[in-house]
């Protein structure tokens, strides 16, 4: 037993190292699948753009329909949806605005649409983490919470701009008040760590883009896709003769010889242009088939590293860490500062955005963190909030780059968008009751935690067939458009209305108006299109085994495995996930014992 006995602390310190050289050997790992996923999106935009470059064009080409600002707005959601990129659509606003085909005045609603399309693609990402209902309800609400601030801010003040043109107004003033000069670019911090592995795989000529859409049919046959990419341009020595020297170039070199002063100037001659290093330069495959090569090589690689980065956090962040963590990032200042807390949220999240450039990729990234429950929803809004900020900022530096004929509007442009941005927050953040978008993400949150399906639906409606219809409208003009729309957005406003007092104040309503129920199920409810979808896939299996085990599993499980099941079983990282519902389930359990208890 004395032998035995130095062995046992040996074994717990050997125990311990290994446990935290294997953590801390998670941290590269985590950073390499960081990196490939930021990657990840970078080459989506990029096989958007390939799919679907040369339509956004076209849809800017019709200026008849940008002057119609729900047209605009349809036309901004589903161009950045296209190209998965709200920064090529600004680009090419400002061009054409900058050429004069459009007014300032009338791209604002265009703007607008851009700010909705740009939030699709961390919605893309939440559905990555649809394995657990949990995770997803909660990464869902937080990516949705973006759609839901953007879409709001819309309603309320595409109206109001229509009506008053405050933003054009305002933006106007900045910029004849202010002497603007052109300034420098926009750190490049994110581009220049991906662009090694991204130029290897694909590189884009955004200029066809911007030429189709400002009518030059020269770009129309030509690839997205970027054949030469460097010119040789030597420099060659040109001797002038001049008449003295005081008109000698300051920049050149001058001598004089006799009674002639010669002057030597650098000029660049164009020689040749190399041709591109990555992939696809000599495929002579079409952009369209490019474009879907990458889009399925790049949803592979996103949704592998997305569920490598959530197995990895859930394994680093566990136990008294997670929760540490947990209560930092969500717990507010003491009274009377409690207001700060999300303003300072704003600020981190419009100086991260303002670093990576890019608010698609920093929502993205919280995403998974929102779903396995480090960051709540509340905390979540102002960050995205503070994001959309940052992505303007980074427009305004690249837009006081701009040529001097372009400068102008260029920074009228993105100041729009900026200002567009500060007025949602002003509706949507101050006071507590008006923070909508967070109750409505939650809401989304729990419906697609129990259908699933639900999530593709609300993406296909809202990203697509929504703006798609809105489009076909509006292209049959105002008077069409105002009686379609109408009455539509008449009916919405009354449904809203009246589930608002359904649920605050029934006794307002009339008998029949006080639940749904007279209606048909399927008006209602989704559990008919749930059966529907269920059967739908169960026909592609073994339909009575697969029916016989829910079946079963429903029998002893209910319809879903309860908090205090997943705590026991482990379910990825029940410290972090499931301690507030494990905690609710045993309060309810309680409170059963004591009602039987009284009984009794």
């Amino acid at each position: 037993m004395e032998l035995d006995e130095p062995q046992i602390p040996e074994r717990g310190s050997w125990t311990k190292v290994r446990s935290m050289v294997t953590s801390l050997a998670k941290i590269p790992l985590l950073l390499g699948f960081l990196y490939l996923f930021v990657c990840s999106l970078d080459i989506l935009s990029s096989a958007f753009q390939l799919a679907g470059g040369k339509v956004a064009g076209d849809i800017f080409k019709d200026n008849a329909i940008l002057s119609n600002p729900v047209a605009g707005l349809v036309v901004g959601i589903l161009v950045t949806v296209l190209v998965q990129s709200s920064s090529t659509s600004t680009s090419i606003i400002v061009s054409m605005v900058s050429s004069g085909l459009l007014e300032v005045r009338s791209v604002t609603p265009i703007i607008m649409g851009s700010n909705i399309g740009t939030s699709v693609t961390n919605t893309i990402v939440a559905l990555m983490q649809a394995g657990d209902r949990d995770e997803f309800k909660r990464a869902f609400a937080g990516a949705t919470v973006h759609d839901c601030f953007n879409w709001l801010s819309v309603l309320v003040l595409l109206p109001l701009e229509v009506a008053t043109g405050y933003l054009n107004y305002i933006t106007g003033l900045v910029v004849g008040t202010f002497k603007i000069q052109s300034g420098q670019d926009a750190p490049a911090l994110l581009s220049v760590i991906t662009e090694p592995l991204t130029k290897v795989i694909i590189q884009l000529d955004k200029t066809v883009i911007t030429g189709i859409a400002t009518g030059n049919e020269g770009f129309r046959n030509k690839s997205l896709i970027k054949i030469f990419c460097q010119e040789k341009v030597p420099q060659v020595l040109f001797n002038t003769s001049l008449k003295g020297l005081q008109h000698c170039n300051i920049s050149g070199l001058c001598w004089q010889n006799g009674n002639i002063a010669t002057s030597g100037d650098n000029n660049s001659v164009l020689e040749g242009a190399e041709r591109c290093n990555h992939l696809f330069v000599n495929s002579h495959l079409p952009d369209l088939a490019v474009g879907l090569i990458l889009l399925a090589g790049s949803l592979v690689t996103l949704c592998t590293c997305l569920v490598s980065l959530v197995k990895i956090l859930n394994s680093v962040l566990k136990g008294q860490v997670a929760k540490a963590i947990k209560k930092v990032i969500n717990t507010d200042f003491p009274y009377p500062f409690t207001w700060v807390t999300g303003y300072l949220a704003m600020v981190v999240g419009a100086g991260m955005t303002f670093i990576v450039q890019s608010s698609s990729v920093f929502t993205s990234a919280i995403t998974p963190l929102i779903g396995i429950g480090v960051i709540s929803i509340e905390r979540a809004y102002p960050l995205t909030l503070g994001s959309n900020i940052g992505t303007t900022t980074t427009a305004i530096l690249a837009a006081l780059t701009s040529p001097g004929d372009k400068l102008t509007n260029a920074f009228q442009i993105a100041l729009c968008h900026f200002f567009f941005n500060i007025s949602g927050i002003l509706l949507w953040y101050p006071l507590p009751f008006t923070r909508l978008p967070i109750q409505m993400a939650k809401t989304l949150g729990r419906r697609t935690a129990k259908y699933r399906w639900f999530a593709v639906l609300y993406l296909t409606i809202c990203f697509l067939l929504l703006p798609s219809l809105i489009f076909a409208i509006s292209m049959a003009g105002w008077k069409v458009l105002v009686g379609v729309g109408a009455p539509f957005v008449g009916l919405l406003l009354f449904l809203g209305a009246v589930n608002l007092l359904q649920v605050y104040n029934p006794q307002w309503l009339p008998i029949r108006l006080q639940t749904w129920d007279f209606l048909p199920i399927w008006m209602h409810s989704l559990k008919p299109m749930d059966r529907m979808i269920t059967s739908a896939s169960l026909c592609c299996i073994d339909h009575q085994t697969c029916s016989k085990k829910n079946e079963d599993r429903d029998s002893v499980l209910g319809d879903e495995r309860s908090p205090m099941d997943k705590a026991k079983m482990a379910f990825d990282n029940p410290s972090i996930s499931y301690v507030e519902e494990l905690s609710l389930s045993l309060q309810s359990l309680r409170q059963c014992n004591t009602q039987k208890t009284t009984h009794l």
